[in-house]
């Protein structure tokens, strides 16, 4: 073990990260790694195995899942579609860009008197804080859903590996909507005034100024997936992804990149936090007087949930949920039977032949769109693409034992139609030209392909 992770503060800080004073007292489900790799049942570690992370000087994460507390996470990135290691490559530009999402953030969570711990990773910032899952902030979070068959799907695919109960999942599923609700706000007062597109998950876009595809994704993807399979970098560990990913090899700088941890934002500016990341005895100085504690924020959570219950977002996902998948049994005479001819062939293909052009938010972005233009509701959408996932006969890559088919679908969908219904999304990228920009063109163009009559019938919807 090198002398960072000896370090008795850093190690301090780890186990209270993990919940508790002790490895033995902590309440996280699980440690693991999560640089270069996906979930994986076999790399689940209890938080008393922390040491063989320690001894082999690994990047380290948390589950999401916590035996006593419900953990809201929100997590800031850098994304670059044309120059995927820009972050690394000039993170000083990288993390001004991101200056005025960050500012939105902080004030709006002041607003409702929540302070959350506030972290610096490789490509962004992380805010996270808790609630006790006995709470009734946290059991009026979990009545938010109805689904319980979707929620009973997620459970099914828990293991012995990970301990789960059906209350924290519903929980997990409850504070989806919320998180939606926050970065709908965040989106919306912060899209004017950045540099780049602000979109909530790593939606493919168009080229900006720089004539790259580059953007700021507020990335609360983790919600579109079952509770145990989700993690969380933990602070005062180290940040391997560049060199775990072959990133850094591609990018020619395998020894020079300086190695560097992911710290708290603790007395410090931005900048400063950058420096003091790649030096070890800083970060080991910055451990003796920044906790690692995720902070209880009940009080301002329930100020958030009553602004997302008075909201026109509360009343669309009312709507949502108030439409069923087809069950199985049917699919071959509903989702299966969908008609092809009248849809474009950008649109076509998503369906014909999905993977991966489907696993994308893009790819999920566009076909809720137009279906949506077509007078589908947003559910049977969501149904539409769960049966595309479920199929093995596209040979996924994904393994769905592990996550949820419908819940996949039903976040994303929802999530892009609560976009445009709330007047988020002004559809501004909804069109040809942007979406040949985004590589969701198929090339092969027929008379009269053109995305602009499904705009303009969205359009139309969203009049007085």
């Amino acid at each position: 073990m090198d002398t960072f992770y000896s370090d008795p503060a850093v190690r301090q800080r780890l186990v209270e990260y993990l919940g508790g004073d002790s490895l033995e007292a902590a309440s996280a489900a699980y440690v693991t790694h999560s640089d270069g790799c996906l979930f994986q049942r076999s790399e689940l570690h209890p938080p008393a195995d922390l040491q063989w992370f320690l001894d082999r000087n690994l990047d380290i994460a948390r589950s999401l899942a916590d035996k006593e507390s419900l953990l809201l996470h929100l997590d800031i990135e850098y994304v670059n579609f044309d120059a995927p290691g820009e972050a690394f490559r000039d993170p000083q530009r990288v993390f001004s860009l991101q200056e005025p999402v960050v500012r939105v953030i902080e004030t709006l969570l002041l607003e409702w008197g929540i302070e959350p711990l506030h972290l610096i990773t490789g490509q962004g910032h992380h805010f996270v804080w808790r609630l006790n899952l006995s709470s009734e902030v946290a059991f009026r979070i979990a009545a938010l859903v109805p689904s319980a068959e979707l929620v009973a799907a997620c459970m099914a695919r828990v293991g012995d590996e990970v301990d789960i109960r059906i209350d924290q999942q519903m929980a997990f599923a409850g504070t989806a909507l919320l998180m939606e609700f926050l970065t709908h706000r965040i989106k919306w007062m912060a899209a004017p005034v950045t540099e780049v597109p602000v979109e909530i998950t790593a939606v493919h876009v168009g080229p900006c100024g720089t004539r790259q595809r580059e953007m700021v994704s507020l990335d609360i993807s983790e919600y579109g997936d079952p509770l145990h399979t989700r993690m969380i970098r933990m602070p005062y560990t180290n940040y391997l992804k560049p060199w775990l990913t072959g990133l850094a090899r591609e990018m020619g700088v395998e020894d020079e990149l300086p190695h560097f941890r992911a710290i708290p934002l603790h007395e410090m500016d931005v900048m400063q936090a950058l420096e003091c990341r790649k030096d070890e005895d800083s970060v080991k100085e910055l451990a003796r007087r920044a906790g690692g504690k995720i902070p209880l924020q009940e009080e301002g959570t329930e100020r958030m949930l009553a602004a997302y219950l008075a909201s026109p977002l509360r009343k669309f996902h009312a709507d949502f949920y108030s439409v069923a998948h087809f069950p199985k049994d049917v699919w071959a005479e509903t989702y299966d039977a969908t008609p092809l001819d009248s849809l474009s062939p950008c649109v076509s293909i998503l369906l014909e032949d999905p993977n991966d052009r489907l696993l994308k938010p893009a790819g999920m972005q566009l076909l809720t769109r137009v279906l949506l233009a077509k007078g589908w509701h947003p559910r049977h959408i969501a149904g539409l693409i769960r049966s595309k996932f479920e199929n093995p006969a596209f040979n996924w890559g994904v393994d769905w034992s592990n996550y949820e088919a419908g819940t996949r679908a039903d976040f994303y969908v929802r999530l892009f139609c609560g976009l445009w219904e709330t007047g988020v999304d002004e559809l501004v990228d909804f069109n040809c030209v942007s979406n040949a920009e985004k590589g969701f063109c198929s090339g092969s163009v027929q008379e009269g392909c053109s995305l602009t009559p499904s705009f303009e019938t969205l359009r139309r919807m969203k009049q007085p």
